[in-house]
């Protein structure tokens, strides 16, 4: 009896440990959002809170969603950490009161993604 209780108490240990944060996949996420047609509440509920945000003009947003891109030797919790990221991805949401009315999908090396630092986005938590 003992030993399956400690080995359940084993697994629930090593198992708890899998865990992972929901990720978004930022390709296959963007084609579910369609200019003209879609709205801010398709935008939030499909992709959740954006990264960034901007104002355009009074009437004119801009929210931007980015992510890095990893391998899978680059997720592992140890080795990953001493590895240089793939790349990066980048969706900017267009919109204009609430219908979205541009949709932009970019991905980015280290070096090209650097010229966006410094760019004027209000951060979103």
């Amino acid at each position: 009896m003992r030993l399956y209780i400690l080995i359940g108490l084993t697994l629930l240990l090593l198992l708890s440990g899998c865990y992972t944060k929901p990720v978004r996949h930022l390709a296959s996420d963007a084609s579910l959002i369609k200019t003209g047609e879609s709205t801010r509440q398709d935008v939030l509920l499909y992709l959740g809170e954006p990264n960034g945000r901007r104002a355009v003009s009074p009437e004119v947003e801009e929210l931007v969603y980015y992510e890095t891109k990893r391998t899978l030797l680059q997720r592992s919790p140890v080795i990953g950490t001493m590895m240089d990221d793939k790349g990066y991805e980048m969706l900017i949401i267009t919109l204009t009161g609430d219908l979205v009315t541009g949709s932009e999908f970019r991905t980015f090396t280290k070096g090209e993604m650097e010229r966006f630092e410094g760019f004027d986005w209000d951060e979103v938590e």
